[in-house]
């Protein structure tokens, strides 16, 4: 019975988190934008600094009419968002932010979150095939292009790591980090990073949204609940990212003074303030440019990297 209860309160948790999480990144890219790029209306919303902004938000997609084309499948139209979300809070499952403290440690849990989170881009797949509309048929085929270009560089970083750590466990890497990775895992990091914000399609490589050229691509015919379900998926999808870089590059939980989840929670959202500044700083990326980048800078990077483990590995060994 104990442990039936201790596995229901870490997944009550997981979910606590995946919701809350989500969200607070959500604010702060209002917040942050409205500051960096002078943005007066997210500073209006409920008075003081805006604090409402996220609650109007959510009133305004609630409020908005759920409207399905009818030449739509309309049975893959309405889970499509729920593929492009749940994935996400599978990952996080196995995401630890303390020593012991995920809901299950897996000994293969780097190779079970990378192969997780390629299932989301099935999100954007269905939602631009069952919008019965060419154009976001050719937006979901761009992000499933995209994700084929950036899924190798961001495999050979994390292979990396894990060499590094010699386990394939989130838990094993993390207790493995040494202050002196920094330098030798920081090609990886960046490789790992890069790749992860073009596999989310954030800014600059959002080609196949691109809201003020093809009107967010796959997402063209969604309103509503269903719209915002695709953009918490965007948010969530930060999340695990930025827990990911934390657990398998920054150390995860390790720092001085404070808890180890307080530093899990800190390193989590300066990544997400990055992915927002990014967001803010670089233009998009046209379409040739973005493949280009993947194959020509990020997987020699990414190959780079694994040699200079091994070498390292062996020297040390």
């Amino acid at each position: 019975m104990a442990e039936v209860l201790d596995i229901a309160v870490r997944l009550v948790v997981v979910v606590a988190a995946f919701l809350l999480l989500p969200l607070i990144v959500g604010q702060m890219e209002h917040k942050a934008m409205a500051h960096m790029q002078a943005r007066l209306g997210p500073m209006y919303a409920g008075g003081f600094h805006g604090w409402a902004q996220l609650l109007a938000d959510g009133v305004k997609f609630v409020q908005k009419e759920d409207v399905i084309p009818a030449a739509a499948d309309r049975w893959i139209f309405a889970i499509a968002p729920a593929v492009a979300l749940v994935p996400y809070l599978v990952v996080m499952v196995v995401i630890p932010v303390g020593p012991g403290l995920a809901a299950v440690d897996l000994d293969a849990g780097l190779f079970f979150v990378l192969a997780v989170m390629g299932v989301g881009v099935l999100g954007a797949i269905m939602a631009g095939w069952a919008s019965a509309n060419k154009y976001s048929v050719l937006g979901g085929i761009r992000a499933a292009a995209q994700l084929m270009s950036y899924e190798l560089p961001l495999v050979l970083a994390a292979a990396s790591v894990a060499m590094a750590a010699g386990t394939l466990s989130l838990q094993g890497i993390a207790e493995q980090w040494r202050w002196w990775w920094l330098p030798w895992q920081a090609i990886g990091a960046f490789v790992f990073f890069v790749a992860g914000l073009a596999e989310l399609r954030r800014p600059p490589f959002d080609m196949p949204i691109a809201e003020s050229e093809i009107i967010m691509g796959p997402m063209t015919e969604y309103a509503g609940f269903r719209f915002a379900l695709f953009m918490l998926a965007e948010y969530a999808g930060i999340v695990v990212l930025s827990a990911l870089t934390t657990v398998l590059f920054l150390g995860g939980w390790q720092g001085p003074l404070l808890p180890g989840p307080v530093w899990t929670l800190l390193k989590v959202f300066a990544l997400a303030f990055v992915v927002i500044w990014v967001r803010v700083s670089y233009p998009r990326m046209r379409e040739d440019q973005l493949q280009k980048f993947a194959w020509t800078v990020l997987v020699p990077l990414a190959l780079l990297q694994l040699a200079l483990t091994g070498v390292v590995r062996v020297l040390t060994a």
